[in-house]
């Protein structure tokens, strides 16, 4: 699953790339929004890209909410939420009967601009390994999501995930997901308010391939709470001789 991300581009960048502008909702962000290791845990403001402001680019809280809930309350909800793993991703397969999705996947589809992300690996008697996923360009990556906005006005979003391809299967070996991250030429289309139940299943198959990723292993300060992971130097690659993948 996608529960950690690498976004390092300042927002200029992403109004440049993306062709859009900022918009500040109820939660105003401090700073740039930037983290070389966003943990999803720990609910991070990251910049979305919403389908009700397909122009826009706007600060969103990570962990999707029903858009009944305040999200002022949001630690208590996300405490209540996670043995469901507090809305940080959500399974494509289950979009269009999900009592939340069902009610955003036409209309509040979102896009999530990341460097790359973390996926973990688990290695003979269960060593288990984070790897880095990127472009092999390195150009900005498009996560597909979808958000609420709750009814004090705060955004919240997930990232959908989809079956492991070969790439993603070899090396998350145990979950065997991966997130759905879209073409660049299908950006527009997933903002798009005309898609209909065929024309989002079949954007959601025909992802970014495999071949335009390169992986490899990284620190496992990743996993502990006693390392600060959200540093520069965290996507160094590491390699560990209990891994028997190629990479």
């Amino acid at each position: 699953m996608c529960y950690s991300t690498r976004v390092t581009r300042k927002a200029k960048e992403l109004e440049l790339f993306y062709k859009v502008s900022k918009l500040v909702g109820a939660r105003s962000p401090e700073g740039e929004l930037v983290y070389p290791h966003a943990n999803g845990w720990n609910h991070p403001l990251l910049w979305i890209i919403p389908q009700e402001a397909k122009e826009k680019l706007t600060p969103s809280m990570w962990g999707i909410m029903p858009p009944q809930q305040l999200g002022a309350d949001f630690q208590d909800y996300y405490k209540g939420a996670a043995r469901f793993g507090a809305g940080l991703n959500a399974r494509s397969e289950k979009l269009f009967d999900h009592f939340i999705y069902k009610n955003s996947v036409y209309t509040k589809r979102c896009i999530l601009p990341v460097d790359g992300f973390f996926e973990p690996h688990t290695a003979p008697k269960k060593f288990k390994v984070p790897f880095y996923f990127e472009r092999k360009d390195r150009e900005i990556l498009s996560l597909a999501g979808l958000y609420t906005v709750t009814k004090d006005g705060y955004n919240t979003f997930t990232v959908l995930t989809k079956a492991a391809t070969p790439l993603f299967a070899k090396i998350h070996n145990e979950k065997f997901r991966r997130p759905v991250i879209l073409n660049n030429t299908d950006i527009a289309a997933w903002l798009d308010d005309s898609l209909g139940e065929a024309d989002i299943k079949n954007l959601i198959a025909t992802d970014l391939s495999d071949e335009a990723f390169r992986a490899y292993p990284v620190s496992k300060d990743l996993y502990s709470r006693k390392q600060e992971a959200n540093r520069e130097g965290v996507i160094a690659q590491v390699d560990y001789s209990q891994i028997e993948i190629s990479y």
